[in-house]
């Protein structure tokens, strides 16, 4: 499976992006589909996620109520939609197919990865 990332950009505080995640390659659907990200110093970490099946979705506690996380198993993409955007959020964003090797809240868990997409939100 190759993903492809896009949709980041410099953004104002309380502003919005989508991100999206382009899958090609083995079917897609049968993958479970996580986003995370990584701030300068910091290590990768756990954003969201969505099952393939049921669409069953997760969310870190610092994104609950901001951002939603979805999928079109029929174009091969998911999406990020963030809302209400903090400066905090300032990261590369990364998207992941697998989730299924132990805990979905670790990137060790996910079998493929895009190029990341770097989000700034400005204050």
């Amino acid at each position: 499976v190759q993903l492809q990332a896009s949709g980041g950009g410099l953004v104002q505080a309380g502003g919005s992006l989508r991100l999206s995640c382009v899958a090609s390659g083995r079917t897609f659907s049968s993958y479970d589909m996580g986003w995370f990200r990584q701030a300068p110093g910091k290590e990768r970490g756990f954003v969201a996620a969505i099952t393939w099946s049921v669409g069953f979705t997760y969310y870190a506690d610092s994104v609950k109520g901001r951002f939603a996380i979805s999928r079109d198993n029929g174009k091969n993409t998911v999406y990020l939609q963030m809302n209400s955007l903090k400066p905090e959020d300032t990261a590369v964003y990364y998207c992941a197919a697998g989730g299924k090797r132990g805990s979905r809240y670790l990137p060790s868990s996910y079998d493929y990865w895009g190029q990341g997409t770097l989000v700034t939100v400005s204050s």
